[in-house]
């Protein structure tokens, strides 16, 4: 599966793509991401993406011509790498859009590739969304600089429901009996002058205890609803 990424800060990603199972996943061709640059489809010496918002406002937008030229070159590195003939698809990263989910995250890992779209400074004239169909999405109820740090969740998240990325398919834990809770060694330690124990279910070797006493705690999902 390859990851198209538009976005003014490529640098950004290096370090979380370089470590640990995203790298793997790279080096083992499990998964690609490419990256295009606004910048280097500004039709000005200066290379100069962003101006001033019409209507007034604070900031700078940036212009639809550079990310709609970013756009054009990934869909036809589709094309003619892919073959494919439908439209890719586009996920534009915003707070506005729809929340992102384990459960699109594996609709979106059927897709061989994915185009996604980061904003900066006040965002992106919205024109690139008459040009393009989009998909916005949002990976919380809050506002970040960039749509960077975003971008790379939906990376992980939809690059460990590809196959041979985490190795084990049973690592997902939406696909077991899974718990916040986790224990190994030592079986006990002081703390504080507190004897603190992994539980004795844990410890019994009986398969269908433990598996009765991982689905009776409370996940995360659960906790945050009652939360709410």
């Amino acid at each position: 599966m390859t990851f198209h990424i538009i976005t003014l800060f490529p640098k950004a990603f290096g370090s979380y793509l370089g470590e640990s199972i995203l790298k793997r996943a790279i080096e083992d061709k499990k998964i690609a991401v490419k990256f295009y640059n606004p910048r280097d489809f500004a039709e000005n010496k200066w290379k100069r993406i962003d101006r001033t918002p019409y209507g007034g406002g604070p900031g700078m937008v940036i212009q639809a011509e550079p990310v709609i030229r970013a756009l054009e070159k990934a869909s036809s590195y589709i094309r003619r790498n892919v073959g494919m003939r439908k439209k890719p698809e586009i996920i534009w990263l915003t707070p506005s859009g729809k929340q992102f989910t384990n459960e699109t995250g594996t609709k979106y890992a059927k897709y061989s590739d994915l185009i996604i779209i980061c904003g900066r400074y006040e965002g992106i004239d919205a024109r690139v969304k008459k040009a393009f169909k989009v998909e916005e999405v949002s990976v919380g109820p809050f506002v970040l600089t960039g749509g960077e740090l975003p971008a790379m969740v939906l990376i992980d998240a939809i690059a460990r429901q590809v196959k041979g990325v985490l190795g084990n398919d049973a690592s997902r834990e939406e696909t077991r009996a899974a718990s916040p809770e986790v224990y190994t060694r030592p079986e006990v330690f002081e703390y504080k002058g507190k004897k603190l124990r992994v539980p004795k279910v844990l410890l019994s070797g009986h398969r269908a205890k433990i598996d009765a006493w991982r689905a009776s705690r409370p996940s995360d999902r659960s906790r945050q609803e009652r939360a709410r």
